[in-house]
């Protein structure tokens, strides 16, 4: 399968990283309560729509390497922290 998600901006809190676009989350990362999975949550049209898909943690990593080249990263340091505590 293959998602697509357009942002401008990746922000890190403590176990989530959240996709914005325009100022508006359209997806998140996180890791799922009680197990080893790291989850992809994205939205769709409509107004309570989501897809949710396990994602590989290197997958992630990767995402954070990117943002962080292209300026992505609301926050460098939250990222880190995210990076150290998630991953």
């Amino acid at each position: 399968m293959v998602f697509e998600v357009n942002f401008d901006t990746l922000e890190a809190t403590d176990v989530t990283l959240r996709f914005r676009r325009d100022g508006e989350k359209v997806g998140s990362i996180y890791n799922d309560h009680g197990t080893q999975k790291t989850m992809a949550r994205l939205t769709v049209p409509g107004e309570n729509d989501f897809i949710g898909v396990e994602v590989p943690k290197s997958f992630v990593a990767e995402l954070l390497d990117v943002a962080a080249e292209t300026g992505r990263l609301a926050n460098p340091t939250e990222a880190e922290g995210y990076r150290h505590r998630v991953l």
